[in-house]
């Protein structure tokens, strides 16, 4: 992405336009005139995009190494564009309770959003070593070696036995490879699903007059602790697949 790109995609952060608003609300509160607390509060938004371009935060982030086409790579782009959304609508939302409660939830969200990320990259990383295995081959091999393997006798029995061992690890690679990533392309579905629902919630909550009853507040706690099973399950699911594999199973493409 080019400087000029990333400065305008750090301009439209809803959390720069915050800053500044808050930094010109506070300056107007201690007296400061009105068309001076706006050029405050224009200062802070600025210098908060030019300098978070420069340190290439926000969209200029690198991209996550995720193969093209590939179900990580839909599953990722479909919660990227949700919590992009979440974004959004939490800074379009007017001051007030549910706007601060929505405010809370934006960095479970991102940190949902980083941890997918990370599983896409293994995902596509597994199905790579996937790729240096044909498990057709394997199955027709083991097979015929376990038919010959009745009617040798002595080394040569030996010698297929060695080589039935070798297919037998290569099998069990393969299974564990393909388990890891059906998992973890399963957790990565119900988790960008999950944001999605969080967003069309938070859009109805949005609609709904402000009548002071606890409904809301209710729907709120419960999206919270929905949000927070979201993040904990994938950090969970990251934990289990790196544990799962080692090195060995999953070898650089």
């Amino acid at each position: 992405m080019s400087p000029t790109s990333r400065l305008i995609e750090e301009l439209r952060d809803p959390w720069g336009l915050l800053l500044g608003a808050t930094a010109g609300g506070a300056a107007w509160a201690v007296d400061v005139h009105p068309a001076a607390a706006a050029f405050v509060g224009v200062t802070v938004w600025l210098v908060k995009a030019g300098v978070a371009a420069a340190q290439g935060r926000g969209a200029g982030r690198t991209a996550p190494a995720v193969a093209e086409g590939s179900g990580e790579a839909y599953w990722l782009d479909r919660a990227a564009a949700a919590a992009r959304d979440f974004g959004e609508l939490s800074a379009s939302l007017e001051t007030g309770p549910l706007a601060g409660r929505i405010t809370l939830m934006r960095p479970r969200v991102e940190d949902s959003l980083a941890t997918l990320e990370r599983l896409a990259e293994h995902a596509s990383r597994t199905g790579a070593a996937l790729a240096r295995f044909d498990r057709g081959r394997l199955d027709r091999e083991h097979a015929r070696l376990t038919e010959e393997l009745r009617r040798a006798r002595g080394d040569v029995a030996d010698d297929i036995g060695r080589a039935l061992g070798s297919l037998a690890a290569q099998r069990a690679v393969v299974d564990r490879l393909t388990e890891t990533r059906n998992q973890v392309l399963t957790r990565m579905e119900s988790s960008a699903i999950g944001i999605e629902g969080l967003v069309a919630r938070v859009v109805e909550l949005a609609a709904m007059p402000a009548t002071g009853s606890l409904g809301p507040a209710r729907v709120l706690d419960e999206l919270a602790d929905g949000l927070e099973g979201v993040r904990r399950g994938l950090h969970e699911t990251e934990r289990i697949t790196r544990d799962a594999l080692g090195p060995r199973d999953a070898p650089d493409p």
